[in-house]
């Protein structure tokens, strides 16, 4: 029999006979991992044909922003997540948001660039790894990126002062015509958002007061005086979720599949243009459920 990708179980029970004596019965349950997750295993060959199913455009920048979690049962892991889109988009910029604003402050203040983790799950932890990716030196709101342009991309990112400006990375996404994919995630997770809400100047958004920063290049020590997320509210981001309907209506977004996870697939240009009119129109708009 063929047992790859399975493990067993048992279940032990005490049945009486006749009243006169107990049978001991063990169960043995063959299960099988793929029928866990899904009833499939995926593989790098599954993935790509997903990743093809998409209708995604080598030649368009792509982030991703990730949840390996909900792609299920793959065959070894996220590298194995991670290796497709490296095929698929060979020397066309692939990017991962590598952020570090959950530790990153004034106290933990040194922000290395080749060694702190990524605090937005497994997948950009495994992308920061990988041979001629190149992470941009925001020491809190980075991205890492892979592909001819990578360089040139995330240059300059050392001199930011506020978490998502316009001539910074998120800002590029715009200027590149970039595609940016939720695998798994809401809109909730859309920094994008919190960039055009700093380049729209809605108040309350970015701290008036700042941090003082070190950006660790090479052997030194970038000083850089950092302003905060700061909101009047506990979390404008779980109010992007807002924006789902119109970014579907207006052909923004779309839906797809990757793995077992729900996926977005949207127009970094578009997002911006149509939450920048609602913002003109109501800059609390994300205040506010």
């Amino acid at each position: 029999m063929y047992f790859e990708n399975c493990f067993l179980t048992g279940v032990f029970c005490d049945t009486p006979f006749s009243g006169l004596f107990t049978l001991n019965f063990l169960y043995i349950i063959i299960i099988s991992v793929g029928d866990i997750h899904g009833g499939q295993l995926h593989t790098k060959s599954t993935l790509l044909s997903d990743i093809s199913a998409l209708g995604l455009d080598q030649n368009r920048p792509l982030l991703i922003h990730s949840s390996m979690k909900s792609i299920g049962e793959t065959e070894g892991g996220g590298d194995t997540v991670i290796d497709a889109f490296l095929e698929y988009y060979g020397d066309n910029l692939l990017m991962f948001p590598a952020h570090t604003w959950n530790k990153i402050n004034g106290d933990y203040n040194i922000f290395d660039p080749l060694t702190e983790p990524a605090c937005v799950g497994i997948l950009p932890n495994l992308f920061l790894k990988r041979p001629g990716v190149i992470r941009s030196l925001h020491p809190t709101h980075s991205i890492a990126a892979h592909g001819a342009k990578a360089a040139e991309f995330t240059s300059g990112e050392e001199n930011c002062v506020t978490p998502c400006p316009r001539n910074g990375c998120w800002g590029k996404l715009y200027d590149y015509d970039a595609v940016i994919m939720f695998l798994g995630c809401t809109l909730e997770t859309n920094t994008l958002l919190h960039g055009v809400e700093e380049w729209c100047e809605v108040p309350n958004r970015v701290s008036d007061w700042t941090e003082q920063l070190y950006i660790k290049i090479d052997d030194k020590y970038h000083s850089v005086l950092m302003h905060r997320h700061s909101s009047t509210v506990e979390d404008v981001s779980g109010n992007y979720i807002k924006m789902e309907k119109p970014f579907l209506e207006a052909g923004i977004a779309r839906k797809g599949k990757f793995g077992n996870a729900k996926v977005y697939i949207c127009e970094a240009r578009g997002m911006a243009e149509l939450t920048a009119e609602y913002l003109r129109r109501e800059p609390d708009f994300f205040a506010k459920l």
